[in-house]
């Protein structure tokens, strides 16, 4: 009876110890496997790193921000040092001034020119006018008084009329006569009067062509100037996206070559998670395929995400990087690209889990390693 007892004891301890064991198992060691359809994997977010450079050498001025610090896009960084430039810059503009203020002088003798010259035109030719009409009325006397001349010289021979009267009427036709010499040399002298009128157009022209020449000189300096303003432009550098700070390479004081990094960000933006997927699971991935990726900060807020890089080589599991099965040996590279990151809460370097459905009827569902 003893031995019978001890036997039974001996079985439920068993049957208790195996019942522990398989509770413990099913609590802490078992993991129910991901339905049919998602692939498991995880990572550390990332992004593209961009690099602020400087175009031209010289010594920096000043610093704007530090590592970790959020900018945005054209947001300044820092300075190097312009005093040679904002010289040149000062003497450039007083170059344009000087131009501008010439350009000013040649228009308005322009428009001065184009006011005048049709008024001395049409005064030159009204004094033609009048001088033809002149001309034309002492040959008209003229003639008249050549007629009168000779008839009363006919009558004075004949004793008609006396000899005096003649006399008078051929000095009239020899005043006549130069009355018309006169209206002549007053007509030739309005005709050159308007041809001198008319050499206004070419100094028009002329005038014109000085204007243009002026006008060239003002764009010449205005260029220069611009040339060096954009390169005081230069030594100013900004942020080429918005993202944070990661890397600081220069201190001010310190010396720069031209194309030199001086900080490193990534785009807040375009972010994205890299991930190792088992040999086994490669060939069910493809781009465009839709994740989704839960991270630590924010267990219950899934983030959308999209397949957009593949790894065409396999490589040896990173230490850092879990898998379901530890025996897998080999793993592909794999970028899921977010397709948002809402006020910026995702940051490079947090650590994330992602679900990336392949078959499109499975249903989505949080991780369990």
């Amino acid at each position: 009876m003893a031995k019978f007892v001890s036997r039974l004891l001996t079985g439920l301890v068993v049957v208790a110890v195996v019942g522990l064991g398989y509770w413990a198992y099913a609590k802490w060691v078992y993991v129910e496997p991901m339905p049919d359809g998602l692939i498991l994997a995880n990572g550390r977010i990332e992004g593209d790193e961009i690099t602020a450079a400087t175009k031209l050498p010289g010594r920096c001025k000043a610093i704007h921000v530090r590592e970790g610090d959020i900018v945005e896009t054209g947001q300044l960084l820092a300075e190097l040092e312009d005093n040679q430039l904002q010289a040149k810059l000062r003497q450039s503009e007083q170059a344009v001034n000087a131009a501008s203020a010439q350009l000013r002088a040649s228009q308005t003798a322009l428009e001065l020119l184009e006011y005048e010259v049709p008024l001395m035109i049409a005064s030159a030719q009204a004094g033609v006018e009048h001088a033809k009409a002149v001309l034309e009325k002492a040959r008209a006397a003229a003639d008249q008084a050549n007629r009168d001349a000779e008839r009363f010289t006919d009558l004075a021979e004949r004793g008609t009329i006396q000899q005096r009267e003649g006399e008078q009427a051929r000095l009239a036709a020899t005043v006549a006569r130069n009355d018309v010499r006169v209206a002549e040399a007053a007509l030739n002298r309005a005709e050159k009067k308007l041809a001198e009128a008319q050499l206004g157009n070419r100094r028009i022209a002329a005038k014109t062509e000085e204007v243009e020449a002026y006008r060239a000189q003002v764009s010449q300096a205005e260029a220069a100037r611009d040339e060096v303003q954009t390169t005081i432009d230069d030594m100013r550098i900004t942020a080429p996206a918005a993202g944070i700070i990661t890397t600081k390479l220069i201190e001010v004081g310190e010396t720069v070559a031209a194309g030199s990094p001086l900080f490193e960000l990534v785009d807040f933006d375009r972010l994205y998670l890299k991930v190792y997927v088992p040999e086994v699971q490669i060939g069910r991935l493809r781009r465009g395929l839709k994740a989704q990726i839960y991270t630590d900060a924010f267990p219950d807020r899934p983030f959308s995400a999209t397949v957009g890089y593949i790894s065409s080589r396999a490589e040896f599991t990173p230490k850092e990087v879990q898998t379901p099965d530890e025996r897998v040996k080999l793993v592909y590279a794999v970028k899921l690209f977010l397709d948002e990151n809402p006020d910026h809460c995702l940051t490079p370097g947090m650590p994330a889990d992602a679900v990336i459905r392949w078959k499109e009827d499975a249903p989505w569902t949080p991780p369990r390693w």
